[in-house]
């Protein structure tokens, strides 16, 4: 039983409907502690590698920590958007796509403009064992096979509750300034940061996708 309301949706509904949300994020609407604690009890349900659960997860709600956060963030975005490999120009070659693309890449710079604004960052984090001194090629999918599920848990579990959520990949590019912001140690490494707050309105669609006979194969690619 939850402590808070949570939105009627099917299965069905909740996985196909769980958005990257960004302008839609109401920066004005506090989020209660307890909330973010309940969507988090069901992250750490999630499957994990070996069973190790050797994750652990930062709630950011201090407004120093959040803006310090924005700041390496909207500078990391600054690099992005301007690279070759920018998500707008991306498929070019088909206007549809294209066009699709860049209404992802003007949702993103929103986000970057105003994540010092969104009342809860949640950082999910993973710690490094057996030895290893890094995350590398060889080792990381011990640890990606368990924080992706959870964050994933947690996103679904927010979504529900009428939480939106995205999960960003530019702080992980500013490793070391987030190292610094969050105090993090050596052996530990941050995964992501999604920001959280409740979302405005109330519908959400199935995305456009590539056809599933597109991408499907079967015995062979």
């Amino acid at each position: 039983m939850s402590d808070y309301p949570v939105v009627d949706l099917s299965v069905d509904e909740l996985l196909t409907t769980t958005r990257s949300v960004r302008k839609r994020l109401d920066l004005t609407k506090p989020v209660p502690p307890g909330l973010i604690r309940e969507c988090l009890e069901i992250a750490v349900q999630a499957p994990t590698s070996s069973n190790l659960q050797n994750w652990g997860f930062i709630v950011v709600t201090d407004t120093a920590q959040r803006r310090a956060i924005a700041e390496v963030y909207r500078r990391t975005w600054d690099v992005i958007v301007t690279s070759p490999f920018a998500v707008a120009n991306r498929f070019t070659h088909d206007p549809v796509r294209n066009r699709q693309q860049r209404k992802v890449s003007d949702s993103a710079s929103y986000l970057a403009a105003h994540i010092g604004e969104v009342p809860v960052l949640v950082i999910p984090c993973v710690e490094l064992i057996d030895g290893d001194v890094r995350l590398t090629g060889e080792n990381s999918n011990k640890y990606w096979a368990s924080i992706m599920p959870a964050a994933w848990n947690y996103m679904l579990a927010a979504r529900s509750r009428g939480l939106g959520t995205t999960w960003t990949g530019v702080t992980v590019l500013a490793d070391e300034e987030m190292r610094a912001i969050l105090a993090l140690p050596d052996n530990i490494y941050h995964a992501t940061t999604i920001p959280t707050a409740y979302y405005t309105g109330t519908t959400f669609r199935r995305a456009k996708r590539l056809p599933l006979d597109d991408v499907l194969h079967h015995d062979r690619w």
